[in-house]
């Protein structure tokens, strides 16, 4: 996938810029799968996966103080590392991550 293709998907709230568009960073899509929700992220290749993850949450559960109730997962699998970096994981310019609740949450 590349970056067009990611901008081009239905994401209705403003990028989170991590760095400046352009050369040398990533912009992936982050899903919030309880939320139905997406949010675009551009970033530094070096940047964590914790800290992204930090932001998006923030940006789409603001009521929700505690990031350690989330996990990140790439390509089907939840990425166990959080402190590894975005190109450490393997993520790309274009790449989709799930952002779920650690526990399942009984529905209502």
């Amino acid at each position: 996938m590349s970056a067009p293709f990611v901008s081009q998907l239905r994401a209705a709230r403003a990028p989170i810029n991590l760095a400046e568009p352009g050369q040398g960073a990533l912009t992936i899509r982050v899903e919030a799968s309880e939320l139905w929700d997406t949010v675009r992220v551009v970033a530094p290749p070096e940047i964590s996966v914790a800290e992204v993850k930090q932001r998006v949450v923030a940006e789409l559960f603001a009521n929700h103080p505690y990031p350690g109730d989330f996990v990140v997962k790439f390509r089907g699998w939840e990425i166990l590392d959080e402190n590894a970096s975005l190109k450490d994981c393997g993520i790309v310019n274009g790449s989709i991550l799930l952002l779920g609740y650690r526990r399942r949450r009984p529905g209502r």
